[in-house]
C-alpha cells in the first residue's frame, strides 16, 4: 500500500510539473492517475481489495462502506469534475481531447481533494 501511495503522489508531482511546463494533457492524465492509484491503495488498506476498474466514481462508491455520508456527499459535489478526471485517462489513451491550463489546474486540485478524502477515511478508521 505504501508503494501505491508513493506512486500516486509521484503522479501528482508529475502533474504539477507538467502543468508548469505547459503540458496540459499530461497534467490532466497524471492527476487522474494520482487519484486512481491513491483510491486503490486506500481501498486495499481499509477494505482489503479493490474492483478492477478505472472509474473513479466506482472506486469512490466502494469507499461508502467506510463512511457513506462523507463519500456520497463528495461524489455529489464533484461528479462533473470526476467525470472530467476520468476523461483525462480515457482520452489520453483512446481518443483525442485537449486540455488547457485551467483544466489542468482544476483536475490537479480535484486529485488533491480525492487524496484528502482518502486520508480522512483512513483517519476515521484509526489508520493514521
Amino acid at each position: 500500500m505504501d508503494l501505491l501511495k508513493r506512486r500516486a503522489l509521484s503522479f501528482l508531482e508529475a502533474a504539477k510539473f507538467s502543468l508548469q511546463k505547459g503540458f496540459y494533457d499530461l497534467a490532466a492524465f497524471n492527476a487522474e492517475q494520482a487519484a486512481q492509484i491513491y483510491l486503490k491503495a486506500t481501498l486495499l488498506e481499509l477494505i482489503g481489495d479493490y474492483p478492477r476498474t478505472y472509474s473513479l466514481i466506482h472506486l469512490l462508491s466502494e469507499l461508502k462502506r467506510v463512511d457513506e455520508k462523507l463519500v456520497d456527499g463528495f461524489i455529489r459535489e464533484n461528479k462533473r469534475g470526476l467525470h472530467n478526471l476520468e476523461d483525462a485517462y480515457l482520452t489520453s489513451r483512446y481518443f483525442y481531447k485537449s486540455f488547457d491550463r485551467e483544466d489542468g489546474e482544476y483536475l490537479i486540485d480535484l486529485a488533491e481533494r480525492v487524496i484528502s478524502l482518502c486520508e480522512k477515511l483512513r483517519h476515521s478508521m484509526g489508520k493514521i
